[in-house]
């Protein structure tokens, strides 16, 4: 009997070996990025902190005064609504493109290249192209609006529709939710859906039986890195364009981070909205997790 190795079981070992080898500098700079930071804000939440002075051990006294501030539960607010609205309208509209520019025809690269540009646009300059487009005054929004015969809001200045212009600026940036999304749509089997044509499945069922489901682990992929890009996209364009006004309207927990971290310098306080913020994104990712049934991986597809 021979007991020597199978070669197949070589490959795939050599295979898994060099993965390791590939991995280990993304998960050192994830650990000396992010790891690291984050346990040095999990202590910081117990200590009193100003940047100048040595810390102080407060005990629960930072998370006592951040739960008894009412800007904490409206930035918090603000956040969700952002993320609740903008999050779906992200996925429909990057599946929408993804499924009207699959096939090949003549100058569909440029419309793939059009979507995708306003993602390469820093965040800087992309929130100032925005202050101009949402003026009240004299923004080609508005402008349009008015020309058609539709009401122009004041946008940003107005408490009732100043968090909007937030979630329109990201339905623009949808550049690599489209890519992978179409990668996803490439990768399935063109002979099942032909299949499918022969046997008399319409373009619906074919969308809502076949493309859907398979394309499932691709879409939940996109809804996790979105809830957490949710809870970070915000702060630029609330730095650049409002400052949390009007009325703390357009004050999210990015913001408020930095407000008592680096402008009141109360870096205790500042971890404590940031520790809080890890706890509902958990909350939500897991939500999604059990409400989804699963990533859409092997069996659950």
């Amino acid at each position: 009997m021979n007991n020597s190795p199978s070669p197949i079981r070589n490959v795939s070992s050599v295979y898994r070996r060099e993965l390791r080898w590939f991995l280990l500098p993304y998960l050192l700079g994830t650990l000396a990025l992010i790891g690291i930071p984050a346990l040095l804000m999990l202590g910081l939440a117990f200590f009193t902190y100003d940047a100048i002075s040595p810390p102080v051990w407060a005990g629960t006294l930072n998370f006592q005064d951040v739960a008894a501030e009412p800007q904490t539960w409206v930035a918090l607010q603000n956040t969700l609504y952002f993320i609740f609205l903008a999050v779906p309208l992200r996925l429909l509209l990057a599946l929408g493109l993804a499924l009207l520019l699959n096939a090949r025809r003549r100058g569909v690269g440029l419309y793939r290249i059009a979507i995708y540009l306003p993602t390469t646009i820093p965040d800087v300059a992309y929130a100032l192209i925005w202050l101009w487009i949402v003026n009240p005054f004299y923004g080609p929004l508005n402008l349009v609006l008015r020309a058609i015969g539709l009401p122009a809001p004041d946008w940003l200045t107005d408490f009732n529709t100043a968090k909007l212009p937030f979630v329109m600026m990201s339905l623009l940036q949808i550049g690599e939710s489209f890519v992978i999304l179409l990668a996803g749509l490439h990768n399935q089997p063109r002979e099942v859906h032909e299949a499918a044509a022969v046997d008399g499945a319409s373009r619906w069922q074919q969308l809502r039986h076949m493309t859907l489901p398979l394309l499932k682990p691709w879409l939940m992929m996109l809804a996790v890195r979105d809830i957490i890009l949710g809870f970070q996209y915000t702060f630029t364009p609330a730095l650049v364009m409002t400052g949390g006004d009007p009325y703390y309207a357009t004050l999210f927990t990015p913001f408020l981070i930095y407000e008592e971290a680096f402008d009141r310098f109360r870096f205790g306080q500042g971890a404590v909205i940031m520790l809080l913020t890890f706890v509902v994104m958990a909350f939500l990712l897991y939500s999604l997790f059990t409400l989804s049934k699963g990533w859409g991986y092997a069996d659950d597809v």
